[in-house]
């Protein structure tokens, strides 16, 4: 328990730090209303991000659980929340000057968003069967084939600029995200 504890502190900084992003880019639109476009898509995803950092923090209360730890297995979790920071830092860089607004920055960062996103579903793999291959397949078919359609999903987003897709795909994703989220997580053991 005590060394969750430990490992929990710094996964919480990195994680806070990437929460704080995604606040503090919102909170701009607010701020600046006229400044700068909103372009809704965006936004949505960063609605997303944030559920998915909440769902990362409640899933990752199971790690409670193990009773060994290991460097490797600690260093796995630090990479895993480092790359949904990266996220959170791609929707809200510090400066947009040189793009047309955020529909034009967040379509000409489409590839590196989406790609990194891609890379979030598969190392979610690696942090589920941290948690034990019981707890892996517990979830049954729906996990492996909701990450991967989520991956495949993220791939066609690199590639296409349109908008038709990227409404779709962000809706799609938040809504079945908040399912996947109640189904699973509605109270922890």
């Amino acid at each position: 328990m005590e060394q969750f504890l430990h490992i929990r502190v710094l996964l919480g900084i990195v994680l806070g730090l990437a929460i704080t992003t995604l606040l503090k880019g919102l909170a701009r639109f607010v701020q600046h209303p006229g400044r700068e476009r909103v372009f809704w898509v965006h936004i949505g995803w960063a609605i997303s991000m944030f559920t998915l950092l909440a769902h990362f923090w409640w899933w990752e209360f199971r790690l409670v659980h193990l009773t060994q730890w290991s460097f490797v297995s600690f260093a796995f979790l630090i990479v895993y929340v480092v790359v949904l920071f990266l996220l959170c830092t791609l929707l809200f860089p510090d400066d947009i000057g040189d793009y047309e607004g955020w529909q034009d920055y967040f379509l000409s960062r489409r590839g590196w968003f989406f790609g990194i996103m891609a890379l979030v579903y598969v190392i979610d793999f690696g942090d589920t069967l941290i948690k034990g291959r019981e707890y892996y397949d517990a979830f049954g078919i729906e996990y492996p084939l909701r990450n991967l359609a989520y991956v495949v999903m993220c791939l066609i987003a690199m590639r296409t600029r349109s908008l038709r897709f990227h409404r779709t795909f962000v809706i799609v994703s938040l809504l079945y995200q908040l399912s996947w989220i109640y189904r699973l997580y509605d109270f922890v053991e």
